[in-house]
């Protein structure tokens, strides 16, 4: 759950020309997908939908070549970080140098990201500071961050992650004496690992670009809405090469994140619901962090229509409907099987108590989702949303969104502002005050997930038949209909804003965070990772460092005919928004590079477009060299 609006950043413009300004993509006279891998097997370029259908492999990393370099102009498809994690109460600074190819012992080569122990002072302009100003500030952890951002963007696909997660194996941890065990979570997994897709419109940690950018999807004229997205409907004449009356943003889709005993996988989406469908909020004193342990004394405050007297209270359903929940395979438990028709029976009867039981509710605790068959599959036994071999299951995530503000607001739903007449701004800001969703499920997980690698996949199919799909080496885990965001219940006045099945150019992210407040908590958080050094259990974690998110390979299939690749489309242009905001993108550390050609190659044929006009060659190193300046953005030349 990246809030990606409230952090201290200095930006400075670098100039260059946007890499989105390049198109379109051609395949190699070799033959090779414009960005495929030379190295990714043919065997590897069809894989067949969870529909069925058969799609083409149109992009792959398999990270086989050691010793590459992700200093920004370097690499044709990644740029890694350099700066301080500014969000979500972050303990780390992301540098370049913690991001790296490796051949492991067993030969498999990987991608990896470090994360360690450092001790990192700096200055920075904290705009959320009262009054605004530079702060230095101090980090503990030193770690990485690698994003396609400008570079490689999708607009729907398969995408296939072989991923091991950072995680204190050894230290007498407990969950080490069975791969297929249920992690029990706590101080051996103290890292907040990521990976993820972005609107291409919004670069992860440049909070100018994020800001009123994210996470919108949502294409309608909306007069009580239209200051809060940056790129309105509204808007006839946005300019930038915009597309006119079109809203415009950076959503955010979750493959994965990692939180020791569980993995959280998500949407986030804006404009979020109002109140009146949403979970009730907490009172008379009640800490807002019971939602997790779905512990609220509060009336209809742990689950969405949980009890069903909130649903006739209301006058209409709350929250997304129709969310798909299926078991992931590990470690059974007997008292968390489910018969499925005990549990549609509670439902029809109505659910009394507060809060979900696993009696009474579908596993997932989601009492609007989908019931059916898994896949349609009747004769299979397997229901959505019912736990029938007591496996690890998705659960409805307790986070459910944020309330985003600038820090000038004076709305009662925001912290206390830096200026209580509102005042102090001085347009340095833009004024917004809008509520974004997370809609999420977390799932437990077993211990390979730390000890080996697993196939983490994610379906994404646009338009109002599409979804978002997650699943585990085939087997469904959650998935997001179309429906459940663009017809949402409504009261008599239809005041829920019908999102947009998310069809912005996403780019993808791997990171490594720390924080206080998000995934799992190192020790002694804030400070030095030994504390006073007193703790024996605690030094042998702190000792446990450098820990390693490994990416065994990443690949992207898509059905060519309905999805497409590129960070600049017609039906979504980003080049000249990006290039007319340069500072909000770029600054010192990290300048937005064209790079041509660098990509692996066998063979000129690798490096070269078909036909007569030679455009490229391979080098002595088995790199492309281009004869001139690409005019396409891929990882050969042409």
């Amino acid at each position: 759950m990246k809030v990606l609006v409230l952090a201290f950043v200095v930006l400075t413009g670098n100039g260059g020309v946007s890499s989105a300004a390049k198109g379109p993509h051609y395949d190699a006279s070799s033959g090779i997908p414009a960005w495929v891998d030379i190295d990714t097997p043919k065997k590897f370029y069809k894989a067949t939908s969870s529909r069925g259908e058969s799609w083409d492999l149109v992009m792959s990393d398999e990270f086989n070549r050691p010793g590459r370099n992700f200093t920004a102009g370097v690499d044709p498809m990644w740029t890694a970080i350099e700066m301080a994690d500014g969000v979500n109460a972050a303990l780390e600074y992301y540098s370049v140098n913690m991001t790296e190819t490796v051949t492991e012992a067993d030969g498999r080569g990987v991608f990896r990201i470090i994360t360690k122990l450092d001790d990192i002072s700096f200055r920075v302009y904290n705009q959320y500071k009262n009054p605004p100003g530079f702060q230095q500030s101090r980090m503990y952890y030193r770690s990485g961050m690698l994003q396609s951002w400008n570079k490689f963007c999708m607009q729907g696909g398969l995408i296939e992650v072989s991923c091991q997660q950072p995680g204190v194996t050894g230290a007498n941890n407990p969950d080490a004496n069975n791969p297929q065990a249920r992690v029990t979570g706590g101080i051996y997994y103290p890292t907040w690992p990521g990976v993820w897709l972005l609107g291409n419109l919004g670069r992860a940690l440049f909070m100018a670009s994020t800001s009123r950018m994210w996470p919108w999807s949502y294409n309608v004229c909306d007069a009580n809405l239209e200051k809060d997205q940056r790129i309105s409907a509204c808007d006839g004449n946005p300019g930038f090469g915009l597309n006119p009356h079109q809203g415009r943003g950076a959503p955010e889709i979750d493959i994965l994140e990692g939180g020791g005993a569980a993995i959280s996988s998500s949407v986030q989406i804006a404009p979020g619901m109002p109140d009146e469908y949403r979970p009730v909020f907490p009172i008379n004193g009640e800490s807002p962090y019971c939602i997790y342990s779905n512990e609220c004394k509060t009336i209809g405050a742990n689950t969405p229509d949980v009890p069903s007297s909130i649903t006739a209270t209301r006058g209409h359903r709350s929250w997304y409907q129709g969310l798909r929940y299926a078991a992931h395979v590990c470690a059974a438990k007997a008292d968390q099987i489910q018969v499925a028709s005990q549990i549609n029976a509670s439902l029809e009867l109505g659910i009394v108590d507060n809060s979900c039981k696993l009696s009474t509710c579908p596993a997932s605790f989601d009492v609007n989702g989908d019931r059916g068959p898994v896949d349609g599959k009747a004769g299979s036994g397997l229901y959505w949303g019912v736990n029938k071999d007591g496996q690890c299951f998705p659960v409805m995530n307790g986070y459910n969104g944020a309330y985003l503000c600038d820090p000038y607001t004076t709305n009662s739903k925001c912290t206390a502002p830096l200026h209580s007449d509102g005042n102090g701004n001085g347009n340095k800001i833009a004024p917004f005050a809008y509520q974004m969703d997370a809609i999420s499920a977390n799932w437990p997980v077993e211990f390979a997930a730390y000890s080996g690698y697993l196939k983490y996949q994610l379906e994404w199919v646009l338009g109002r038949r599409g979804y978002v799909r997650w699943m585990i080496d085939g087997v469904p885990l959650f998935e997001i209909p179309a429906e459940a965001l663009e017809s949402p219940p409504q009261n008599a006045a239809k005041s829920n804003p019908k999102k947009l099945m998310i069809e912005e150019p996403l780019y993808l992210i791997f990171n490594t965070a720390l924080s206080t407040s998000w995934g799992t908590v190192p020790p002694n958080a804030g400070k030095p990772c030994r504390g006073d050094g007193l703790d024996p259990k605690v030094n042998r974690i702190c000792d446990a460092y450098p820990l390693y998110l490994k990416l065994d390979y990443i690949r992207v299939w898509q059905n060519t005919s309905t999805m497409s690749v590129g960070c600049d489309p017609a039906s979504h242009p980003t080049r000249l928004w990006i290039d007319g905001h340069k500072s909000e993108y770029e600054d010192i550390d990290n300048p937005n590079i064209d790079v041509d050609g660098n990509a692996f190659c066998n063979d000129n044929a690798d490096c070269t477009l078909g036909g007569s006009i030679v455009t490229g060659s391979c080098s002595a190193s088995n790199r492309c060299v281009c004869s001139a300046p690409a005019v396409c953005v891929v990882l050969w030349c042409c």
